[in-house]
C-alpha cells in the first residue's frame, strides 16, 4: 500500500472514538492555536531574520524562567525617534545576559517582544507553529467536505422507500 492511499483511506474513514476527538476537536485547536499565534508574529519574525525594522537597545529586567525555557523582559529603546516600548521580550537572547545588561536589538512590531540583532531560530518556530496551523486548517476542512460529500452520496443512491399502497 502506497503512502498516500493510506492518507486517503484515512481521511475517508473517520472511526473510533480517538479519531474522532482528534479531528473534531484536535484538529480545529491545532489550527486555532497555530494561527493565532503564529500569524501575528510570522512577519515580524522574518523582518527581524533579515536585519528590518527599528533597532535600538533592550535592557534586560529581569528573566522570567518555565519548565523548559527562559525569557528575558525589559525595555526596547529605539536608536531613532526615541520609542520606547516596556516590559517586552527579547527573542533570542545573547547568552550571559544579566539584569542590567544591555543588548542591541530590533523592534518589528511582533506583539510581545523584540528580536536580539545576534540572531536565533525564533523565525523557525514561528513559521513552524503558522504551518501546522495552516495544516490542520486544510485538513480539517478536507475531513469535513468528504463527509459531506459521502452523506449526500449515500442519500442519492439509497433505494426509495417501499410502498404500502394497495396496487389497483
Amino acid at each position: 500500500m502506497r503512502l498516500g492511499s493510506a492518507a486517503v483511506s484515512f481521511l475517508n474513514t473517520i472511526n473510533g472514538w480517538r479519531t474522532k476527538v482528534f479531528v473534531w476537536i484536535g484538529l480545529p485547536v491545532i489550527a486555532a492555536i497555530g494561527l493565532m499565534l503564529g500569524v501575528t508574529d510570522l512577519a515580524p519574525a522574518w523582518q527581524a531574520k533579515s536585519g528590518g525594522g527599528t533597532s535600538g537597545t533592550f535592557t534586560a529586567v529581569h528573566e522570567d524562567c518555565g519548565r523548559r525555557n527562559c525569557e528575558w523582559r525589559g525595555t526596547f529603546d529605539a536608536t531613532e525617534g526615541g520609542a520606547r516600548r516596556t516590559d517586552v521580550i527579547l527573542y533570542d537572547a545573547p547568552d550571559g545576559l544579566i539584569p542590567g545588561a544591555t543588548a542591541p536589538a530590533r523592534d518589528t512590531g511582533a506583539r510581545a517582544g523584540v528580536f536580539s540583532t545576534t540572531g536565533g531560530s525564533t523565525y523557525l518556530l514561528v513559521t513552524g507553529l503558522t504551518l501546522a496551523g495552516v495544516a490542520a486548517l486544510v485538513a480539517w476542512v478536507v475531513i469535513i467536505l468528504r463527509a459531506i460529500r459521502r452523506r449526500r452520496e449515500a442519500a442519492e443512491s439509497s433505494p426509495p422507500p417501499a410502498s404500502f399502497a394497495p396496487s389497483a
